[in-house]
């Protein structure tokens, strides 16, 4: 639920208005950019506070991709790959980045759109057909029998309320907030080709994103009952989407499913390479190092920085106790508080000024940072821990509208309003 009002308002409220604006103020093709041509006073600032934060947090957004990918090869594939001594989890790692580097680098833009289609296409028909199958197939025994299971082992599986306390129910919940600051979902709004397509771009985006949240629900719910009725013993609860696959299909269709999860972590590992990489570019190399650095100049150097943030991703995730969820809720959550607030108040409060969004971003991301490092996020005085992206997200947007208050630019204002 949380991930489907959080995309549908941001599909909403964020995705026309920015569109809108990214024409009015120089067609920015990144997140900096936009915010540097909308508070153009404090332009160098926000290009490189903006710059650093997307690359700390997609380093880390990117290495929850590749332990995904590492723990598909361990595995599917165990004892298989024997590459220098190299555990399956390693091999898997570097896999998994060589194939997203190799399109990524040659292709660009143009490319991760291309592979995002068709990879959104498998993964959508593997999480109509695995579920399905969990449900009716062999052993499965339909939604009464799962049910029945899943009641008689934990009755709180199945209930939205039981066992779940109101700062769980609420860490749960502003999962949906994270949406408004995403650089490589915004950079899409901005990537629209006019302001008329947005309504049928939200349509077959929030369609596409409904069946597959449904399908992902479905298969971790009722692939535990199936794992329960059929003595499976699933140490790892990531790999039942593998382990069920091996177990169900036959060994062409399981390659195809295996395909559908590497298409999941391609897409999204490449994505994030890209605007981790632009961002370096434009924000850092061609403002800092060299201004008159032409576009092609500027597409070999990009190449090179989505190597390098792959590399640094590849070292977050080499420990194979990494989970992916972990990562994704961190990362996640950094870039919802940093960007998100700022996202909301440039486009619909006309008073947000330069040193506001410098102040919000600075605050949310230190805030989620400094949450993390004192482990609030899983345990909070004493009670359960609490997502850091709430307080992250309140203090950013609490620094914006104080700071924006106060610092309050008469000719900044005027340029924001004409």
């Amino acid at each position: 639920m949380a991930c489907s009002w959080g995309a549908f308002f941001n599909w909403t409220l964020v995705a026309p208005r920015l569109r809108e604006q990214t024409v009015h103020y120089g067609n920015a093709i990144t997140i900096p950019s936009f915010l540097a041509n909308r508070f153009p006073t404090q332009a160098l600032s926000l290009r490189t506070v903006s710059a650093i934060v997307i690359v700390i947090f997609f380093a880390v957004y990117t290495a929850s991709g590749l332990v995904a990918g590492g723990k598909l090869f361990e595995s599917a594939f165990s004892g298989i790959f024997n590459f220098g001594g190299l555990s399956d989890y390693a091999v898997g790692i570097v896999i998994t980045l060589g194939v997203v580097l190799a399109y990524t680098v040659v292709g660009g833009f143009l490319a991760v759109s291309m592979t995002d289609f068709v990879q959104g296409c498998i993964m959508m028909l593997a999480l109509v057909i695995m579920p399905a199958v969990v449900l009716f197939g062999e052993g499965g025994g339909g939604f009464a029998q799962a049910s029945q299971t899943l009641n008689e082992v934990d009755p709180t599986l199945l209930s939205w309320t039981e066992g779940l306390t109101f700062i769980g129910w609420l860490s749960a919940v502003t999962w949906g907030l994270g949406y408004f600051g995403q650089p490589h979902i915004i950079v899409r709004f901005m990537a629209i080709r006019t302001l008329k397509d947005v309504p049928v771009a939200r349509n077959i985006g929030m369609s596409w994103m409904l069946i597959s949240l449904i399908g992902a629900i479905s298969l971790g719910v009722f692939g535990r009952a199936y794992a329960i009725r059929n003595g499976m013993d699933i140490q790892d609860p990531e790999t039942i989407f593998i382990i069920l696959s091996d177990m169900l299909f036959h060994p062409l269709i399981t390659g195809f499913l295996y395909a559908a999860l590497l298409a999941a972590v391609m897409s999204t590992i490449s994505s994030q390479l890209l605007v981790s990489s632009s961002s370096l570019t434009e924000d850092f190399y061609r403002l800092f190092l060299r201004k008159e650095a032409t576009d092609k100049e500027c597409v070999n150097i990009g190449r090179v920085c989505v190597v390098l943030v792959g590399l640094v991703a590849a070292f977050i995730a080499s420990d194979p106790d990494s989970q992916v969820l972990a990562l994704v809720a961190n990362a996640w959550a950094g870039f919802g508080a940093a960007f998100g607030p700022l996202i909301i108040l440039s486009l619909m409060w006309p008073r947000t000024n330069g040193a506001g969004a410098i102040a919000g971003m600075v605050v949310g991301a230190a805030t989620v940072i400094i949450w993390i490092s004192l482990g609030w996020n899983g345990s909070f005085m004493g009670g359960p821990g609490v997502y850091e992206i709430i307080p992250g997200f309140i203090a950013a947007f609490i620094a914006i509208l104080v700071v924006s208050s106060v610092t309050a630019d008469a000719g900044e204002y005027q340029h924001i309003e004409r």
